[in-house]
């Protein structure tokens, strides 16, 4: 259920197409249709480290804590801290959700664990854990991102009610980080329930685009479904002046912004009308719109921006990836193009380190690793028809989830991805990254 999966036959007859005749088992792609007899099995060699985790309601967005456990990390077990919001069923509440995952070992059948039985067995024993510490959330939550500012840890949330809240997590994370003070963290939220630090409500309509400024100053964008995109500034009474000129050159619904990771004043952003735009906000807001490209045929529903290079990369309702170079972006025409997916591109992201790197996921139930550094192999292609269609920049297929919304690097722990979906949350390292 999750990768490039073994099928595996019950009857000899049914092995007669593998190029191994003596082999009971055979790579399955997405899409091709199981003989009688066949099942999927995971091939969990393909993993170094694979978990799952559920909420009561589903959180289809989420963003990573940044922690101080320590950067490039690779000790095992690992432990990481995420921020999630739910979109409950209508008439339950929704929250906004710090979660601490811990004990994350390695996967026993990994390839290279030469550890002993004795160690495997000692590892077994401890259990993955989840604690979490939540706050009620006024609506669904579209989406959620956090950012630290001066030592504090906020996040802002996107209400499906129109309303974009801010919220400092320093309770909820010191109740995860101590389950001792979880009890009183609940107690002390019957009496004094933690509520948004700031509220604005001056949107026309709900939005899902929304980032905060990486340079860690604490400005932030949103974009809502009018096509309106707004600037926060936060002000020295703990409060933000949000800008009433929105930046308004989109002609529908503004699914994204991002801001630049190396220049302070840009960002881009995309929409339902298939374009992406580059913005530099020292210009007013109707003339900060610099650069525009017609960048998918459907709406553009994701990008992100590359943290090495000036490179973007965009998914939309076409099923279609497409990578940009910024230096070329007028010319309107992407250096590289992949039809895999089969459904909407729900969402992308760049390895946080490897620029060649990124990851992608869909409404297919598939989340994909991709390195464009890869140069098509010839020799390997003719030795396995089933590959030949596949793109070979394609390096991993994982599945096992319904409806997959939203994946993360974790930018502290090399290979490790967090992906959710309508069934939970899925935290893995692949052996191809």
């Amino acid at each position: 259920m999750d990768d490039i999966e073994d099928v595996e036959s019950s009857s000899d007859s049914e092995l007669s197409d593998s190029e191994d005749s003596n082999s009971k088992t055979k790579v399955y792609l997405p899409g091709q249709t199981l003989k009688e007899g066949e099942r999927l099995v995971a091939d969990q060699s393909a993993y170094v480290l694979y978990h799952q985790a559920q909420t009561g309601s589903p959180c289809l967005s989420f963003d990573i804590l940044r922690d101080d456990y320590g950067d490039s990390r690779d000790e095992y077990p690992l432990t990481a801290n995420i921020v999630a919001g739910t979109q409950a069923q209508s008439g339950k509440s929704n929250h906004v959700i710090v979660m601490k995952m811990s004990n994350l070992n390695k996967n026993n059948k990994a390839p290279g664990d030469e550890s002993d039985e004795d160690s495997d067995d000692e590892e077994s024993e401890i259990k993955p854990m989840l604690e979490t510490a939540m706050v009620l959330h006024h609506g669904g939550v579209n989406r959620i991102r956090c950012t630290k500012v001066k030592n504090r840890n906020l996040a802002a949330t996107w209400s499906e009610r129109a309303s974009v809240h801010i919220w400092d997590l320093t309770r909820l994370i010191g109740a995860v980080s101590e389950p001792s003070s979880a009890a009183g963290f609940i107690a002390e939220q019957k009496k004094h329930p933690i509520l948004p630090a700031f509220t604005f409500a001056g949107h026309m309509d709900e939005g899902f685009a929304l980032d905060w400024s990486p340079s860690g100053n604490g400005q932030l964008l949103t974009g809502d479904c009018k096509s309106n995109i707004h600037l926060w500034k936060p002000q020295e009474d703990g409060t933000w002046h949000v800008d009433q000129r929105p930046f308004a050159a989109h002609s529908a619904s503004v699914e994204e912004v991002q801001w630049s990771p190396n220049e302070k004043s840009v960002f881009a952003s995309c929409s339902v009308d298939k374009t992406i735009r580059i913005w530099d906000t020292r210009a007013s807001p109707l003339k900060a719109c610099m650069l525009t490209t017609k960048a998918h045929d459907a709406d553009v529903n994701v990008m992100n921006w590359n943290k090495n290079d000036p490179f973007i990369v965009s998914g939309g309702d076409d099923g279609v990836i497409k990578v940009w170079d910024l230096r070329q972006f007028n010319k309107g025409k992407a250096i590289a193009s992949f039809k895999h997916h089969t459904s909407p591109i729900t969402s992308v992201e760049w390895h946080p380190t490897d620029k060649s790197i990124f990851a992608a996921c869909g409404g297919d139930d598939q989340l994909t690793q991709w390195d464009l550094a890869v140069e098509l192999d010839e020799i390997s292609n003719e030795k396995n028809d089933n590959l030949k269609d596949v793109p070979p920049q394609l390096l991993f297929i994982h599945q096992g989830q319904k409806d997959i919304k939203e994946l993360h690097w974790h930018p502290q722990i090399p290979g490790l991805i967090i992906s959710t979906a309508l069934d939970g949350f899925n935290v893995f390292r692949t052996i191809s990254v």
